[in-house]
């Protein structure tokens, strides 16, 4: 049947896509598939398209309008669309391209019904399926209008919920094309939709099959309620049988009408239990053949199934990947948050569990305060340089904690652990195991014997007390270790830079990994737990550790936040500098320079220097190693300087420091002095007061190794840009960023190689994109199952929002939501809600009043900060940047763990 504008659809595959689009493209594959029947029919190619479009000068003039409206502007998007769509429909067609659309119609038989779809270049794709996003026609008869829905189909491309959801996913609208697929009908006794993954949980080995009587149309426009059954391993496991009063059928001269089903039909179910379990039989083929679970559409008519569309399930997380080698595990801080210690057999191992059993995931984006999507070479480095074995899923990374589900003893001690750091990663945990069906533990070979209560019946295990002069050796030690990478890495390039670099990971590793460096995290930690465990029982103190650790000496990420107090302070004097720094944006543009040609402008770009000589290689994200440092996009830090310039005096840094060490002194003598009062109250004092101590000795520790880390990773990407900036330059790669969408492995055997596959960096690209737009769950398994926990609490009033409690006190003022810290801007009193704190975020908590964040738990990184700022603080608020409104007024109760909105 081939022409020029019109391609049998027998001849159409996923190579030909952008010329019958992704619909035609998979419809092409899936006639291919042994044992699947797909209608007869054809495509009308995206030549014709452009053709038509291109006698349409009206329509391109239109496309120029839309390129420059905002696209938030839906009022105006939507005008547009409809000016659009009927240019595109009243276009001329050319005679012979008419011709040739109506002779494929009478070649396929006169006076026979088909079903006309649309089907664009940008639509079933892997990353973005645009389900639903153009226009199918059912049971067209003739060829007059056949060529009129044709163009209906054309015009579907500028619909506004078409052009809306290309924004989202960054498509440009004169890039994507319009195909035609014209198939022959089908006239069903049931349709509907299966899911070959369960869309809700996620699990892979679960499917889902929505049917009901006649045209699949209904169920897809929610004109009925589908029967829905579960199957799984080839047996369903649940179904429901919906009452179906109506139903849509084909009217015999075309078109299509509702019709109500016959009383004694209403609550037959449209398939038959063997006929689901075939289906879904029918549906891992197709899935086997595309590599993914796939959201299908069919029909079933008196000869069995017909299948009419099977496109990919965008909105599934991604089930982790094995690496090849043993790799990693989070840094010092988040290894005792998983139990893990650093002799091997308290890591957890990667693989599956025995038999269908399935493999457990924690995510360590979680931990790290930090969820969003990471780019190869940052995944992959995070692999190479921390402790015990990683998946990546999404371009997020998790840790296979199985092995530790196998015994009672291993099984309590990990959900004792992951629970007290955070109670949703606890839940998320038990859920899945009570989902997945995950076999009960192995008894221990020996149980273990009971412990021993403290004589007094307070809770906890004893603090092994530790020497606070290791924190200086510890300090010590990473200050070199770091200096002689800085001087050996700047010699190496080439293949003889990966070979150092292979090197250096294991002193990384080594660092990560000092039995000292453990040690000395948790000293501190374990001294928070005890002071808040015991006085928690001896003086009813909620979290009575929070007061105790303000301004703790020695915390690299609170000392960040205060010294650009002072690097405000360099710049208030002089009003020509302030007024230069808030016309400064952030587009990678230096401005320091400039800065210097100012009155007090070389005190002001002095002050700035010296922080980033300090802290630039920090940024927001910046376990991925590809994210823009402070000191490569200064710019960042000047909206957050501004505002210490407007909401500070002179010397705020120094005065915050004293005033919270004042409180914690005071809070230390209130403490002990209650403790006096009670019955053996001495020795109670006395061990109170050596936890405090430990407490301020360790606890501002916890954040150097993430400092370490970071700094050793600045000295890495500058090498490896390096790398990449030689590969442009022999043209290898088109800019020095394509670099970050390989793997460390990648783009080593670019070096070496200098080769790199076609078209990988930008499948990567579109990759990237996709993973941006999924939100990781805190836990995973291989089956796909997904979670992300809930509280179980009853002391949360009604329509208050349930978090936990990291820092005590509470607090009422203006929300300021806030996604990008570029974009940071507040006042006094305001109280930050984000997604999430990393470090990077400390420079902003001297100005916010309290904080609320969706990720997080009791021992991260934002919830250290806020205590050492004593600001009020909530983590783990479940969608709060979309439920709490920016300006919304709202009440932080850091003691009990919840978050009111009062307007």
């Amino acid at each position: 049947m081939s022409g020029v504008y019109v391609l049998g659809l027998g001849e159409a595959d996923e190579a030909r896509a952008g010329l019958v689009g992704g619909k035609g493209a998979r419809l092409g594959a899936l006639s291919r598939v042994d044992g699947v029947r797909v209608p007869d029919g054809f495509c009308v190619t995206t030549d014709a398209f452009r053709r038509v479009m291109a006698g349409a000068p009206a329509v391109d003039a239109l496309l120029g309008r839309l390129a420059g409206t905002d696209p938030d502007d839906h009022q105006a998007v939507r005008a547009l669309g409809t000016e659009i769509r009927r240019a595109v429909e009243e276009a001329d067609i050319p005679g012979d391209l008419a011709a040739e659309i109506t002779g494929a119609v009478a070649r396929s038989g006169e006076g026979a019904a088909y079903a006309v779809r649309s089907s664009a270049t940008a639509e079933d794709l892997p990353t973005a399926s645009f389900a639903g996003q153009q226009d199918t026609y059912l049971n067209v008869v003739g060829p007059a209008a056949v060529l009129r829905h044709v163009s209906r189909c054309w015009a579907s491309l500028f619909t506004e919920r078409a052009m809306t959801y290309r924004h989202h996913h960054g498509i440009d609208h004169r890039t994507v094309h319009m195909a035609v697929v014209v198939q022959r009908m089908v006239f069903p006794d049931a349709s509907g939709v299966l899911f070959t993954a369960d869309p809700v949980t996620g699990n892979r080995r679960t499917a889902t099959v929505d049917a009901g009587f006649g045209l699949g149309e209904a169920l897809v426009s929610g004109l009925v309620n589908p029967d829905v059954f579960t199957v799984r391993d080839g047996e369903v496991l649940a179904r429901t049988i919906a009452v179906k009063r109506r139903a849509l059928h084909a009217l015999p001269g075309g078109g299509t009408r509702e019709v109500t089903v016959a009383p004694q039909q209403r609550e037959r179910p449209a398939l038959t239990d063997a006929q689901a379990v075939e289906l879904v039989r029918l549906g891992r083929r197709i899935e086997a053949h595309f590599g993914r679970p796939q959201d299908i559409e069919w029909c079933l008519t008196d000869d069995g199934f017909r299948i009419v569309q099977s496109r990919p399930i965008t909105t599934l997380f991604p089930v982790p990947v094995s690496v090849p080698e043993p790799v990693s595990a989070p840094d010092p801080d988040s290894v005792p948050e998983l139990g893990s210690a650093p002799d091997p057999e308290s890591v957890p191992a990667a693989g599956a569990a025995d038999g269908r059993t399935p493999s457990v995931y924690l995510s360590v984006g979680h931990q790290q305060m930090m969820t969003d999507a990471m780019k190869p070479l940052g995944w992959s480095m995070w692999q190479l340089t921390a402790m015990a074995p990683m998946h990546e899923a999404g371009g997020r990374l998790f840790v296979d904690v199985t092995p530790r589900l196998a015994s009672p003893a291993s099984r309590a001690a990990l959900l004792d652990v992951v629970g007290k750091g955070d109670p949703l990663v606890r839940d998320a945990l038990e859920t899945v195991l009570e989902r997945a069906g995950f076999p009960p533990p192995v008894p221990d070979a020996e149980p273990a014997a009971p412990a021993t209560p403290p004589a007094d019946g307070a809770p906890g295990a004893p603090v092994t007390e530790a020497d606070p002069a290791i924190v200086a050796e510890l300090v010590e030690r990473s200050e070199t270790s770091l200096a002689a990478l800085d001087r050996a890495i700047r010699t190496k390039s080439g293949p003889a830079l990966f070979d150092f670099l292979a090197e250096a990971f294991e002193e990384h590793k080594r660092v990560l990994s000092d039995p000292l460096s453990i040690r000395a995290i948790m000293a501190g930690m374990e001294a928070t737990w005890w002071l808040n465990d015991r006085l928690g029982q001896w003086l009813g103190e909620k979290n009575a550790a929070d007061a105790l650790t303000l301004s703790a000496p020695g915390n690299i990420t609170s000392e960040m936040g205060l010294d650009l107090l002072d690097v405000a302070d360099a710049i208030r004097p002089h009003p020509d500098v302030v007024a230069f720094l808030n016309t400064v944006r952030d587009d990678g543009l230096p401005f320091l320079d400039h800065l210097g040609k100012l009155p007090g402008g070389s005190g002001a770009r002095e002050a700035i220097e010296a922080y980033l000589l300090r802290y630039g290689m920090r940024c927001v994200g910046e376990i991925d190693i590809t994210r823009p440092r402070w000191s490569e996009r200064p710019a960042t830090l000047v909206p957050l300087i501004l505002d210490h310039v407007r909401n500070f005096g002179p010397g705020a840094a120094g005065r915050r420091f004293e005033q919270g060490r004042q409180r914690a002194l005071q809070a230390e003598r209130d403490v002990l002095s209650r403790l006096r009062a009670l019955p053996d109250g001495e020795r109670r004092a006395e061990e109170t007061e050596r936890m405090i101590d430990q407490v301020r000795a360790f606890a501002g520790y916890r954040e150097y190794p993430k400092y370490g880390i970071i700094c050793r990773y600045f000295l890495y990407k500058r090498a490896l840009l390096e790398e990449a900036g030689r590969l442009v330059r022999d043209g290898v790669l088109a800019e020095r960023e394509d670099a970050f969408h390989l793997t460390f492995q990648e783009l080593e055997s670019a070096v070496r190689s200098h080769r790199v596959d076609d078209g990988l960096v930008a499948r990567r690209k579109e990759a990237f994109r996709s993973y941006q737009a999924l939100t990781p769950p805190r836990v995973l398994t291989s089956d796909g199952d997904a979670v992300s926990g809930a509280y179980r609490r009853d002391d949360v009033p009604a329509g208050a929002l349930a978090g936990l409690a990291v820092s005590t006190g509470s607090v009422e003022g203006r929300a300021r939501v806030i996604l990008d810290l570029a974009d940071a801007e507040v006042a006094e009193g305001d109280i930050l809600v984000t997604r999430f704190t990393d470090p990077s975020w400390s420079p902003l908590f001297p100005g916010v009043a309290g904080l609320v964040t969706e990720v997080g738990g009791l021992m991260t990184h934002g919830a250290v900060i806020a205590r050492e700022y004593g600001l009020p603080a909530v983590v783990g608020v479940d969608r709060a940047t979309r439920l709490i409104r920016n300006g919304q007024r709202i009440r932080v109760h850091g003691t009990d763990g919840y978050v009111e909105l009062l307007d």
